[in-house]
């Protein structure tokens, strides 16, 4: 999907996009530098909830950039 950048340099994200990935106003979103790709992701409403059961391990926000792409890997592979 191509989306164009604003003069302001905002993008808007194609409806079907939003709406698989629960992406809503308001909603937060990381952008990563991958080599020559930028990758978006959506970041948990509720980044408390997200981080509970990691008890005792030092858990970054890469961690968790990592661990959200293999989920989202996972139901891409799914969704096949």
């Amino acid at each position: 999907m191509k989306t164009m950048v604003t003069k302001r340099g905002q993008v808007s994200i194609p409806s079907d996009i939003r709406k698989k990935f629960h992406i809503e106003p308001e909603s937060r979103v990381e952008w990563v530098a991958d080599g020559n790709l930028i990758k978006v992701i959506p970041l948990p409403k509720d980044a408390v909830a997200a981080f509970k059961g990691r008890g005792g391990k030092k858990y970054t926000s890469k961690d968790l950039i990592k661990d959200r792409c293999a989920e989202r890997r996972k139901e891409d592979e799914k969704n096949r």
